[in-house]
């Protein structure tokens, strides 16, 4: 158990109402009353961002989620293959465990899976990954210079809005917090 008063965002919590990461974190002492804690939390499972309100001093678990690298295999009928890269064992997980990730996944591709009390609850990507654009419409010559944008499909299947001068073949980064075009690659 840990106090409220001693909490720091990132740390993981384990609440009645499922595993929660602290996203911020606010003591407020009001000139009336009791001090108390506003925390935004985000549900490690589902991904859903909530906000609570705790007394000054409570005490709440602390969850300690431990992460493991495993390689990105392929994906079938079966669901996405990831294989331990120390102990060389496989895993499968579904689609809904997977969820938004598959859009940025390659084979190969080097990922960590959180696991609490040795269930998997999560897969933590990379704050960015390179793809390849395999679909876009050339850029028109004379709007080079304007901040206008257009669709160009991935490699992976992920439709992102990319600047005129990006073409058909060549290699960005994408910010997988986001889906955001951050930056072509050479």
């Amino acid at each position: 158990m840990i106090s409220t008063n001693d909490v720091k965002p990132g740390m993981t919590l384990d609440l009645e109402d499922g595993i929660f990461q602290i996203v911020e974190y606010q003591h407020v002492k009001p000139g009336k009353g009791r001090a108390f804690v506003k925390m935004k939390l985000k549900n490690i499972e589902s991904g859903v961002v909530v906000e609570r309100t705790f007394r000054a001093d409570e005490k709440v678990e602390q969850a300690i989620i431990e992460r493991r690298a495993y390689q990105y295999l392929f994906s079938d009928h079966l669901g996405f293959h990831f294989m331990d890269v120390e102990e060389y064992g496989q895993v499968t997980l579904d689609a809904g465990q997977v969820g938004n990730a598959a859009s940025y996944l390659k084979d190969g591709d080097q990922v960590n899976l959180a696991f609490y009390d040795g269930r998997l609850v999560g897969l933590d990507l990379p704050v960015s990954v390179e793809l390849l654009i395999v679909e876009s419409e050339p850029g028109v010559k004379g709007d080079r210079s304007s901040a206008g944008t257009k669709p160009a499909r991935l490699e992976t299947g992920l439709v992102v809005q990319v600047p005129l001068f990006v073409n058909q073949g060549d290699r960005i980064k994408v910010d997988t917090r986001t889906g955001a075009y951050m930056t072509r690659v050479s």
